[in-house]
């Protein structure tokens, strides 16, 4: 299945977001619970010693140098090298008849950390990770011990340096797991799958397959369907592959195809809202002129004799769904509106007068404003024709004119407030987007922008 929305990562955005996590990492890291170790160990030329270190305490962890790797067929790749930590902790001694306590510290240095972590997605088309593997290596360990015993101690360093290099490396690693899970894995959930956009429509924003590596980004594909909350069915066409550039310029790169778009205006034809209605109230001052019959009956004579100075309606509907196309000098469409015009009678009631079919061309701005898709529509001329009428024909000319200030003045700035409101990108929480690009390519809009996260 083609996706209706892609989102790209560039190698930008994956250093980025891996700085993140290497910070939420080292904090993670530094309270890790290490276990208590005791033993027998024979010490030349004094015997048999029993020992035991305990209360160990990592004072910090450091992860100075670390990369992120996209792993083509597996997700990504985090390499950490010369991490170094310090702990202290409390030991015990006992040979022969005499016992002594003390303190000691471990320097922990040239620590090497590879995970890999798994990407996919769940039933839902929620995006899925997982720690597939993870191996760490520390290649010195330095501890030193004081007391009065501390030089008896230090006699079998090696032994201690040993089980605690073993215990260290494998606590890492379930450490690393854990954090994955718990953190990593809980934030990327918060990936909507579906945006309720108001009371009549929805955007579908799952994935259709799992997130991809490549050489040089990590790609999701997403549905990126508009639907009617009263009534979802199958959309009658489907999206055409997107050809995505290879742009790195920024962090993170939205692409919405023309069936994005496209399944909005069914979304909103199904759910009755390209419904709209031209009163007098609506028009406003500056325009100049009065919605009813004697403003009308100067070319269609009939309506003075048949409904004189009466106040008039019109009700604007979309008998289809409007089509757009999306091409390198941006988006246009040339929706169908039919106008029913009716006389508004004394009891209230409505007497239909003249129907018309009203063709325009409209082509539209894009921009991304608070993480959403915003944007506003330039019409031309309306070219108008005759479908029915209750008052004989009449001059279409002056009509035109008419209906071509009345559009202006009163649904394009509805529409336009409308599409200022915007609708909503698919960003995890806390992801704020800045350095915004906006570029037409054929069949979608290519959105680029830089990250900043918010952390609570």
């Amino acid at each position: 299945t083609n996706p209706g929305f892609v989102v790209r990562i560039t190698q930008a955005g994956l250093d980025y977001a891996h700085q993140q996590g290497i910070a939420i990492l080292e904090k993670e890291l530094a309270q890790l619970n290490l276990p208590d170790i005791s033993g027998d160990s024979r010490v030349l030329r004094v015997g048999k010693v029993r020992y035991e270190v305990s209360r160990l305490r990592l004072r910090d962890f450091h992860l100075p140098y670390s990369r992120i790797t996209p792993i083509s067929n597996v997700g990504l790749q985090v390499s950490i090298s010369n991490a170094f930590a310090e702990l202290d902790g409390d030991w015990r001694v006992k040979f022969l008849f005499v016992r002594d306590h003390g303190s000691f510290n471990l320097k922990v240095e040239n620590v090497y950390i590879k995970i890999t972590l798994r990407l996919g997605s769940d039933s839902t088309g929620k995006p899925t990770i997982s720690t597939s593997e993870c191996s760490a290596r520390i290649s010195k360990v330095r501890v030193l011990f004081s007391g009065k015993l501390g030089w008896l101690y230090n006699l079998f360093h090696s032994v201690i340096e040993s089980r605690l290099r073993k215990n260290l490396e494998h606590k890492v690693c379930d450490n690393v797991a854990k954090s994955v899970h718990d953190e990593l894995q809980t934030y990327i959930r918060t990936l909507p799958v579906t945006a309720r956009i108001d009371d009549k429509t929805g955007i579908d924003y799952s994935l259709v397959a799992p997130p991809r590596a490549t050489a040089q980004s990590l790609d999701a594909d997403l549905k990126g369907e508009f639907y009617s909350l009263a009534h979802r069915s199958t959309v009658p066409f489907s999206p055409l592959p997107l050809a995505f550039p290879s742009d790195h310029d920024r962090m993170v790169y939205f692409g919405a195809s023309s069936y994005f778009f496209n399944t909005a205006g069914i979304a909103y034809h199904k759910a009755g809202a390209l419904v709209f209605e031209i009163t007098e109230a609506m028009i406003p001052e500056d325009v100049g002129f009065r919605l009813d019959t004697s403003v009308f009956s100067a070319f269609i004579p009939q309506l003075e004799e048949m409904y004189p100075n009466m106040p008039m309606k019109f009700r604007l509907s979309a008998p289809t769904a409007p089509f757009l196309t999306i091409g390198p000098g941006g988006i246009s469409f040339q929706p169908i509106v039919d106008a029913q015009a009716y006389a508004i009678l004394p009891n209230s009631s409505l007497a239909p007068l003249f129907l018309l079919s009203l063709v325009r061309n409209v082509s539209a701005v894009i921009n991304v404003r608070s993480g959403r898709i915003i944007g506003s529509l330039d019409v031309g001329r309306i070219r108008l024709s005759l479908k029915d009428s209750a008052v004989g024909t009449f001059q279409m000319r002056t009509m035109q004119s008419l209906m071509n200030i009345l559009t202006s003045s009163t649904l394009l700035p509805r529409l336009n407030a409308r599409l200022d409101e915007g609708f909503p990108l698919p960003l995890l929480d806390r992801i704020q987007l800045s350095n915004i690009l906006v570029r037409f390519h054929q069949n979608f809009l290519l959105l680029g922008a830089d990250v900043h996260f918010q952390p609570q």
